[in-house]
């Protein structure tokens, strides 16, 4: 059961259909990228000799090619490795070694950070510049699309961790039909008249909703800047009808602060999927008020990807439900085919009411982590994943998330663990202990504040910020550096983050 034969249908079936485009032009109609897939497979595993199972990295900004890429890969039986096109290069190298990437496809503005990373990793992978001479020269006469188990393995989400190292969700080819059924099963139905806008990134919620859209034979569009510009969205809304995109909420807020200030015209949009960071009640009104009845909610996380519950229009719309509010600050139900619950510190099943951790079981939860057993055995061990995540059901079986027990921080829908920003402050010489919290924030969701214990003379701000950069990613530094004489301890020693959040 291999994704790519999707595509293989659809070019079967509907060889003129546009199956991508770039802004509002077609870039490729279902024939056309179905033989480039299979020519590029070829070349992968005949020229290249890279063997059924083996791992390529992606590091690409979003473009036509992405989906060239991913889907090449899954028709020749090779594992897709998306990688975060916003990480340092010490971060991707991490990645690249960890995997073992064969290659790396990267756009020409990455592929530079690509070079250095694999430099950095040791592994030599060969790198392909999206689109180049040297790229489409990766040519051999078209092979058929490699047949897999639902077990084999499609796509290594690497997801930070608290220990500061990424793990690889490992996601099989039946994790992600899985998920492409519970999308059109509990989100919304799909059909090839449906066109999927890519302005949040591929490497994330937006790649893995290419899955269900593919399944439905409809068209993916990719931006032409690549990313989120609100004009620009509502520009293509006009070209595009019956679109539907995923956004984090703070995403959306931007999108509905740009429509109530232009009062475009939505008419293209079908519906916007937000999920990834906590949405306010207040946000998504205004955001009803302004865009319409067009929103659901999904969550879900790489190791379960975007399957866990589901908040549909139907229930978001539903003004005239005396539990309207209530519902809307839910994350939904749960989705067919995948059991949640919620437990307490012994496993035991909580009752409505009550908050315990979120634990989910099902067709489209993780194989384990990649090259991790101790990790794949904390998450997995009674066949439950473990989420992390702290909520309570109510009556009706809607899940309220109400908080994190990994100390999670989430802006503008990206991942920030706090132990992974402290361990970069520590290695600055005038640091001697930190402490970091997120802090909410009305754009971002939340915004990363570091407590800083100083050596001696404390450190300048800049002088914190350039170190950070040189370590981690620009969007996990803090944005606000507080300078105390002592972080509060218990009687163990473990920091209190609740009194650091209190400070704030």
């Amino acid at each position: 059961m291999n994704i790519a034969a999707f595509l293989e249908r659809a070019a079967r079936t509907s060889p003129d259909r546009p199956a991508v485009a770039r802004g509002d032009a077609r870039w490729a109609t279902f024939a056309r990228l179905a033989g480039r897939v299979a020519r590029l497979a070829a070349a992968l595993r005949g020229r290249l000799g890279f063997a059924r199972g083996d791992r390529v990295a992606i590091v690409m900004a979003n473009a036509p090619e992405y989906a060239e890429a991913l889907l090449a890969l899954w028709w020749a039986g090779l594992v897709a490795v998306p990688v975060n096109a916003k990480l340092h290069p010490r971060e991707i190298a991490w990645i690249l070694g960890d995997c073992g990437a064969r290659a790396v496809f990267a756009t020409a503005d990455l592929a530079a950070v690509a070079a250095s990373a694999a430099l950095e990793a040791g592994t030599d992978p060969a790198i392909f510049e999206a689109g180049s001479a040297a790229w489409r020269a990766l040519e051999a006469p078209a092979i058929a699309c490699e047949p897999l188990e639902r077990a084999d393995l499609a796509w290594l989400f690497y997801t930070s961790g608290t220990t500061g190292r990424p793990k690889g969700a490992m996601l099989t080819h039946g994790n992600l039909l899985a998920m492409a059924e519970g999308y059109i099963s509990d989100v919304e139905p799909l059909d090839a008249n449906r066109v999927l806008l890519h302005a949040a990134p591929m490497s994330h919620g937006s790649g893995l909703y290419l899955v269900p859209y593919l399944v439905a034979g409809a068209l993916q569009a990719v931006p032409e800047s690549g990313g989120f510009e609100a004009d620009e969205v509502f520009a293509l809304l006009r070209a595009h009808r019956g679109t539907g995109m995923f956004a984090a909420p703070t995403i959306v807020k931007r999108l509905v602060d740009r429509a109530a200030a232009t009062d475009p015209d939505l008419s293209g949009l079908e519906t916007l999927v937000y999920g990834g960071g906590p949405m306010y009640v207040a946000d998504l009104r205004r955001a009803l008020d302004v865009m319409g009845p067009r929103f659901a909610q999904i969550y879900g996380q790489g190791e379960s990807p975007m399957t866990i519950t589901a908040l549909p229009k139907t229930v978001v719309n539903d003004r005239g439900h005396p539990r309207w509010l209530e519902r809307i600050a839910s994350v939904g139900r749960a989705q067919s085919g995948v059991e949640v619950a919620v437990r307490g510190e012994d496993g035991a099943d909580l009752p409505p009411g009550t908050i315990g951790e979120v634990c989910v079981r099902g067709p489209v939860v993780m194989a384990g982590y990649w090259g991790n057993p101790e990790a794949t055995r904390q998450a997995l061990g009674d066949g439950w994943l473990r989420t992390g995540d702290l909520a309570s059901f109510d009556e009706e079986g809607f899940l309220t998330l109400r908080d994190r027990s990994k100390d999670l921080i989430i802006s503008g829908g990206a991942n920030i663990y706090p132990r992974e920003v402290e361990e970069a402050l520590l290695a600055h010489p005038g640091v001697a202990e930190a402490s970091v919290v997120g802090r909410p924030d009305a754009e971002w969701g939340e915004t990363v504040v570091a407590f800083v214990v100083a050596r001696g003379v404390p450190p300048t701000a800049q002088s914190l910020d350039a170190h950070c950069l040189e370590r981690i990613a620009r969007f996990k530094r803090p944005k606000e550096y507080r300078f105390v004489a002592a972080l509060p301890k218990n009687h163990y020693g473990k920091v209190l983050k609740t009194e650091l959040r209190a400070m704030l």
